[in-house]
């Protein structure tokens, strides 16, 4: 197969769940199917691992990870609290 963006990579994947699923497929194809799956997913991982942002999005990213935080933090609360009336 050729190299392929992540994008081709995840459409294959897909594909690859598709044919797998099907009772037409036999065992034998499901496991060559199984070992292509592995070496694009092993692929895709290093694409994502070798990724860098640039300070921008780096700055964006970091924001908005800052907000989901701030945001889930009342539900931790919540949880961690047995009885918020205190009786």
């Amino acid at each position: 197969m050729a190299e392929g963006n992540f994008d081709e990579i995840t459409e294959r994947l897909d594909e690859i769940i598709a044919q797998v699923r099907s009772k037409d497929t036999s065992l034998e194809r499901s496991l060559d199917l199984f070992d292509e799956a592995i070496e694009l997913g092993s692929r895709a991982v290093d694409m994502v691992d070798s990724f860098e942002l640039s300070p921008r999005e780096a700055d964006m990213l970091d924001a908005e990870l800052a907000t989901e935080a701030q945001s889930e933090q009342p539900a931790e609360q919540a949880e961690t609290d047995p009885d918020p009336s205190g009786a």
